[in-house]
């Protein structure tokens, strides 16, 4: 057990302002170099990543960099380089920390940012419109200084990304949001630099059709690590970090490092990008010395595991799907393809790319992705496994996974969907319901597994044991049990010193009959 001292790192978690974090002596992983690359290439720019991966402190790195504030950046890639330090007037909207569930809350917000900075400018005739008040705002700041404005826009998605297209309160923001931007265009003579940042790009909606002069760098790999952190930064600042989680967890900093890299590294945002780790997961884990799924602690999206369930697609189907650029790059709130949504809000990154087809492969990124995944979309299926102490709590069925006992979990999975709610009973429930269940088992959980003669419905491997299911729906489990033999499903399993169960699962729903039928047989 490591021995209990004060010192060491400085985790600026939850700190999204780099003069605290510089000023403060927090820990600060160099991006200059991407910003000079932005500020020199660039004069429109938008970027999409997932929450939490450092978007905001991004943008307030970039704004202190145009206010000329180089004592801030003193050691930092960005100083060694040719760059204009002269300071620019900056126009900087945050809509991250604002809750926008009342019909009011963006009208408020934006008159709120735009009075500060009209009161800073002494601007006194006002428009009757945001956009107009917007629009005269850039254009006299760059009348009264003599110089071009900086306009940076943090998560421009959030009073809209959560609603649904069909109600009234999103097309009216989408409005007034589109009214908004599009100063980004029409006051281009007094703009130097601008930059939105988001989660979700709503390119197929209005936002964003008047914006064709952003450069979208989303994708691209020379900013793959713009956002997130490699190994090679992870290893190079946080060794001592690294080796004090080792010691609490009794075991060499390489073992700690795989399970980190298990836990949160994995996300590719482009073609041939670097693999990235979750930034506020990290540091969450190293300053509180445990590996643990922190990124679902802060607000996890419960539209999207409703829109997954709404969309009929079947979970265990989401890893692996594939995807075109185009779609994956334009999202929108009331789109159907709920993979791209997944991509861009984190919850499934770049495995593959064909640059014949130009289909991407997207896979969950990692072990807390996984977890998050399916502990939201779970209660969806089967409320009553969300009951803490109930007899269908997750922990139950991972521990029959754990010492092997298969009859416990298909007796317990029985009776959990006869709590099912009526209307969910269908096949699709069931398969999602059994795999989102070993999902959470702890243990390696693969969906469709091929073979050379088929693929399983699903296998769940632990280090002791192998369940081997395949399901079928109102036909018979001797089917069920025939295919898993017929197909060689469990010959890769034959060598092998654990212990494998072979199940064959039948669901019936025949008028008033609701029931899970089940075989379990040893691997022979």
């Amino acid at each position: 057990m490591a021995e209990h001292t004060i010192g060491g790192p400085v985790y600026p978690i939850g700190i999204q302002s780099f003069q605290k974090i510089i000023e403060g002596g927090y820990t600060y992983i160099d991006k200059t170099f991407f910003i000079a690359k932005l500020v020199k290439e660039s004069q429109y720019v938008f970027l999409s990543r997932p929450r939490r991966f450092g978007k905001s402190l991004l943008l307030s790195t970039i704004h202190a960099y145009f206010e000329g504030r180089r004592e801030l950046f003193k050691g930092l890639a960005i100083d060694s380089l040719d760059m204009d330090w002269t300071p620019r007037p900056v126009i900087h909207f945050d809509f991250n920390s604002e809750d926008y569930s009342a019909e009011d809350a963006l009208d408020r917000i934006l008159s709120r940012q735009l009075e500060e900075y009209e009161k800073k400018y002494s601007i006194t005739d006002h428009s009757d419109t945001f956009s107009g008040r917007f629009s005269k705002l850039i254009k006299q700041i760059a009348e009264s200084t003599g110089k071009k404005a900086v306009i940076l826009i943090d998560e421009y998605d959030k009073p809209i990304v959560e609603l649904e297209a069909d109600n009234d309160l999103y097309e009216k923001r989408q409005r007034m949001l589109k009214g908004f931007f599009s100063n980004l265009k029409s006051m281009d003579e007094y703009i130097e630099f601008g930059m939105l940042s988001g989660v979700a790009r709503f390119s197929k909606v209005s936002i964003f059709s008047d914006l064709n002069n952003l450069d979208d760098i989303s994708m691209e790999n020379a900013y793959s690590e713009i956002c997130g952190w490699t190994e090679r930064e992870l290893t190079e600042y946080f060794q001592p970090g690294i080796r004090a989680l080792a010691d609490e967890r009794e075991e060499e900093p390489t073992d700690t490092l795989t399970a980190l890299r298990d836990y949160y590294d994995g996300y590719r945002f482009s073609p041939k990008g670097s693999p990235v780790y979750n930034p506020f997961s990290v540091m969450r884990a190293l300053k509180a010395k445990a590996i643990m799924p922190y990124w679902f602690d802060t607000g996890t999206p419960t539209f999207l595991a409703k829109r997954i369930k709404k969309s009929g697609i079947d979970p265990d189907s989401i890893n692996g799907q594939t995807q075109s650029y185009s779609n994956l790059i334009s999202v929108g709130t009331g789109t159907n393809n709920v993979t791209a949504l997944m991509f861009q809000t984190g919850y499934l990154t770049i495995e593959s790319f064909d640059p014949r087809r130009l289909r991407f492969t997207l896979r969950f990124p990692n072990r807390e992705v996984e977890i998050g995944f399916a502990e939201n979309l779970l209660p969806l299926y089967a409320p009553s496994t969300a009951q803490p102490n109930g007899p269908f709590n997750i922990e139950k069925f991972r521990d029959d996974i754990d010492v092997g006992d298969p009859y416990g979990f298909m007796d317990r999975l029985e009776a959990l969907f006869k709590s099912i709610p009526g209307e969910d009973h269908k096949e699709s429930t069931y398969r999602a319901v059994t795999y989102l269940l070993c999902m959470l088992s702890g243990t390696e959980t693969m969906p469709e597994r091929h073979s050379y003669k088929g693929r399983s419905d699903l296998e769940v491997l632990t280090p002791e044991y192998v369940y081997l299911f395949e399901f079928k729906y109102n036909k018979s489990i001797k089917e069920a049990i025939d295919q898993i033999y017929s197909r060689d499903y469990a010959g890769r399993y034959r060598k092998d010193d654990r212990k494998v169960f072979l199940i064959g699962a039948n669901y019936v729903e025949k008028k008033d009959t609701r029931r899970l039928e089940y075989k379990i047989e040893e691997l022979r």
